[in-house]
């Protein structure tokens, strides 16, 4: 397979709207971890927002890895692209198949977020009909 400047940069749009997809899923948790807090001040011994706190660490600490590993796969993009400019092609299609595992992992990371984030739901809804 031939690699050329243009596949790499096919992922550029890609790894762009996951960003803006993180940084909003980032936007919300902040949000909530704002208004947990003020709701701790209020009530600081709920074992409810207490563990609710908890889930949003591992949500923020997700989000993270997911926005490290998505920066990796668009560093490595960029790294392609300059070193199919310099007909390394070989390194070229290796560091793209990097780009295209770090693109991987920062999904599976998402999904893993988003499971979380139906759990707490969950447990939110069983929460008002008790």
């Amino acid at each position: 397979m031939q690699l050329t400047l243009t596949t790499p940069a096919l992922l550029f749009p890609a790894i762009s709207l996951l960003f803006l997809s993180y940084t909003n899923k980032f936007l919300a948790l902040a949000s909530l971890i704002r208004t947990l807090h003020e709701e701790s001040r209020n009530n600081p011994n709920s074992p409810v927002i207490s563990g609710q706190l908890e889930n949003l660490r591992r949500r923020m600490k997700l989000i993270k890895h997911m926005q490290g590993t998505g920066i990796m796969s668009f560093i490595s993009c960029v790294l392609v692209m300059f070193l199919l400019h310099f007909n390394l092609f070989q390194w070229g299609f290796v560091i793209f198949g990097l780009s295209l595992f770090f693109l991987l992992v920062s999904l599976v990371i998402c999904l893993m977020e988003i499971k979380i984030s139906i759990d707490a739901l969950e447990l939110q809804v069983q929460q008002m009909h008790h």
